[in-house]
């Protein structure tokens, strides 16, 4: 895909965060962009209001017999209409990792993996880069308030992106850069276990030359551990001494976080941000890694994390209800848990937490279960919505519900009270009853619960 040549551009599951991203892109480019996705949503129908032609369901008279490539989302099966009839008539055809993968190859590139952080992270480093006037493209899974949502349209030759590790989708990238911001057991229906994920990041870390940077958190064994097989250049981050750039003596206070920078042993003074937790200073300190590598300033770094307040579904504060603080998080796996709920007791403190989450696909809701279960002990009452079905994943797989888990959570006796809701519906309504009896309801899950935490507030 020689993407200067691209004239018309067709994709499914467009309402999808990078697939949308992606015609965004194309669209800015000059490109005629159509699209079809199973059902209506927010981003369609801003889709539409960009002069995207957006249609739902699927069905292949929306294919233009033109189209220079078709784009569509992993999540889309083999069997789907669209995919058959541009088989059928030798158009292009490429998933999202493929399309972003021939991305990579234009531009100076630097790609954010890892099992968690992925999006916050290409989101600050993006802004940092953005405050030092580096002036990149970037392609994020989230909505960043000042960009073109999920996107965001530079003049340079720096291109940012996350690529995502399910079914070593990373491995399509041809980055400059990489950022490694951690490596855990998931998506654990494509690999083996932790051994074939750490394979795929050593492949994924070889691709790089020797004048080319790798960026990996040196608090995460298993990514000190593949970053000991890379051959290029390299800068560890993290909040230990043996850290290149290093976070020290956190103070939480009036919602922000204040910490010393060092840098190679070396106090460099202080930054402050105003998102919550731990894990947020990671994600920081590796967009600092990268952003002092290319030239930025510590005063525009400073900048860019006073602008920046958050994204879309990452520990973000939607509003009210009755006076009760309401926040949804994207977290979905046991580790993203256990961190925001912690950042929601450090920037709440004396406030009780009502935890409502939906687990995302059965199968790794099985195979992280025990993880799970010990996932919620800080949190004054928990409630578990029924398990998200994703498309296309869950053909075969383990019989599972969240009532298993309510089960194996009131077995080990770490969470005071904690409740099943059969589906979304009744999960608000629960809500709605218990919101009184707390200071904050964090809103957690992969799937489609964010529509609660919105209905709430609305």
């Amino acid at each position: 895909m020689d993407i200067g040549s691209i004239k018309k551009i067709h994709c499914i599951g467009i309402g999808g965060i990078g697939v949308s991203a992606i015609a965004r892109f194309f669209r800015s480019r000059g490109a005629e962009v159509s699209g079809t996705d199973a059902v209506e949503s927010d981003e369609t129908s801003d889709l539409r209001k960009e002069g995207v032609v957006v249609a739902t369901p699927h069905g292949k008279e929306y294919v233009p017999q033109d189209a220079d490539v078709i784009i569509y989302s992993p999540a889309i099966p083999d069997d789907n209409e669209e995919i058959i009839y541009a088989r059928e008539h030798n158009i292009q055809i490429l998933s999202y990792p493929e399309a972003l993968g021939r991305i990579t190859e234009y531009f100076t590139s630097i790609t954010v993996s890892g099992t968690n952080g992925k999006t916050t992270t290409t989101a600050i480093l993006g802004k940092m880069l953005e405050a030092g006037e580096k002036d990149p493209t970037v392609i994020v899974g989230g909505k960043v308030p000042g960009w073109d949502k999920n996107l965001r349209l530079g003049g340079s030759d720096i291109f940012v992106a996350e690529a995502c590790e399910y079914k070593r989708a990373m491995l399509n990238m041809s980055p400059h850069i990489i950022v490694l911001t951690n490596i855990e057991e998931d998506h654990l229906d494509y690999y083996k276990d932790i051994d074939d994920i750490t394979d795929a990041f050593v492949e994924y870390v070889a691709k790089l030359n020797e004048d080319d940077l790798l960026v990996y958190n040196a608090d995460d064994p298993y990514s000190k551990m593949v970053a000991n097989t890379a051959m290029s250049r390299m800068v560890s981050y993290g909040l230990s001494d043996n850290s290149d750039i290093q976070a020290k003596d956190i103070v939480v206070k009036g919602g922000t976080q204040t910490f010393s920078l060092v840098v190679y042993g070396e106090k460099k003074g202080k930054l402050t941000t105003h998102v919550p937790g731990v894990f947020n200073i990671y994600n920081i300190l590796a967009g600092v890694a990268v952003s002092l590598d290319m030239g930025v300033t510590l005063e525009q770094i400073q900048k860019a994390l006073d602008n920046y307040s958050g994204i879309w579904r990452r520990f973000e504060k939607v509003g009210e209800f009755n006076d009760v603080v309401i926040i949804s998080d994207y977290g979905h796996h046991p580790r993203a848990i256990k961190n925001t709920l912690l950042a929601a007791r450090e920037y709440y403190p004396g406030k009780k937490v009502l935890v409502v989450f939906q687990p995302h696909h059965r199968d790794r809701t099985a195979k992280l279960f025990d993880d799970f279960v010990r996932s919620f002990t800080d949190a004054d009452e928990v409630i578990l919505s029924e398990i998200y079905h994703v498309e296309g994943r869950e053909d075969t797989g383990p019989e599972i519900s969240s009532k298993d888990l309510v089960r194996a959570i009131e077995n080990e006796g770490g969470v005071d009270m904690i409740s099943y809701a059969k589906d979304l519906e009744t999960t608000e309504k629960m809500i709605r009853k218990k919101a009184k009896d707390f200071g904050v309801v964090l809103i957690m899950g992969a799937g489609n619960i964010d529509g609660v935490a919105r209905n709430l507030v609305d």
